[in-house]
């Protein structure tokens, strides 16, 4: 489609001054209507530094959802939701959850932490195998596969087809975690079903691990409970610099992370994983550590400061990547 402009000698004066004045009074060019636009879009992957450790954000999906304090800040007053919203810049009736697992190469193993939504997500989510090729990797090369909890968003990727997705891997979660869900009738409920289908089959391959053990040289496992009762956090160190892979101890960065208090309808032990974000968002602000959280916004990397009597989450720029 053309589209015909008119340049009057009015334009011309105010658009270039007397550079165009000269032109003719009334001149005509020929403007194409512009391409089809492409929609929104987010890279599927990120990468980092913590010493020569090459970590990686995998976005497997992210969703909008309504009504969040149907999830968010159960416990308070409506009023007080709407107006901590606003004084984010964000909506009180919707917003977008993402889903973002982490591939961390630490140069003699590649280890990846959670699974996304896997096969069955919906085509929102469930792409986590394309972002693991977007970062330059095959399933075939994972080494390690870590489970920082059993909830479907975080064990919905280990199968495909039946077979498991990273078919040379070895797999590691928490005795805790996984004792738990594992003594419960498989058909108890959706998470009890998918830990039948996809958990339990990996069971001979899986160590079991505690608070304070060790995944691989630089890799630590942290109890982080109330979320689920054997919810686990990661620390990783290397070359003098520190990430905490946080999983879902703050599910929102505004109705969560800034006010630790606020109960999460996801969170099993609503009291105890209060706690916990205290105990995490304590030690991030702290010690300044750069974390990454499972739900936070891509590419879900960050810090936390202090903010009066709850904290902020800061966006990592360029600090990991000097």
């Amino acid at each position: 489609m053309n589209i015909k402009v008119e340049l009057t000698r009015r334009a011309a004066l105010l658009g270039a001054g007397g550079a165009i004045a000269g032109a003719s009074l009334a001149s005509t060019s020929t403007v194409y209507a512009a391409a089809e636009k492409q929609g929104a879009m987010t890279a599927p992957v990120a990468r980092y530094a913590v010493g020569d450790f090459e970590v990686n954000t995998l976005l497997d999906g992210a969703v909008t959802v309504g009504e969040p304090q149907k999830t968010f800040g159960m416990n308070v007053e409506p009023d007080a939701f709407v107006s901590h919203s606003a004084d984010n810049f964000i909506p009180h009736d919707s917003f977008k959850a993402y889903f973002t697992p982490t591939l961390v190469n630490t140069g003699s193993e590649l280890i990846l932490f959670d699974t996304g939504v896997g096969e069955g997500g919906r085509p929102a989510r469930g792409n986590m195998r394309a972002a693991l090729d977007s970062a330059g990797y095959t399933p075939e090369q994972v080494d390690v596969v870590v489970l920082t909890h059993m909830h479907p968003d975080h064990i919905g990727g280990l199968m495909e087809g039946g077979a498991p997705a990273f078919a040379n891997a070895r797999y590691v979660t928490g005795q805790k975690e996984y004792d738990f869900w594992a003594a419960m009738d498989p058909e108890a409920n959706g998470v009890t079903k998918l830990l039948a289908k996809n958990v339990t089959p990996l069971a001979e391959k899986m160590t079991f691990i505690g608070d304070g053990d060790s995944v691989a040289s630089g890799v630590t496992a942290m109890a982080a409970n109330g979320h689920t009762p054997g919810h686990m956090i990661y620390m990783l160190e290397n070359g003098g610099q520190q990430l905490v892979l946080a999983a879902d101890t703050a599910n929102h960065y505004v109705w969560s992370l800034a006010r630790p208090e606020w109960e999460v309808r996801f969170d099993m032990d609503k009291e105890a994983a209060a706690n916990t974000r205290k105990t995490v968002l304590g030690m991030l602000a702290a010690d300044k550590i750069p974390f990454v959280g499972y739900h936070m916004p891509f590419p879900a990397v960050g810090y936390v400061a202090v903010d009066g009597d709850g904290y902020r989450y800061v966006p990592a720029s360029y600090q990991m990547h000097l």
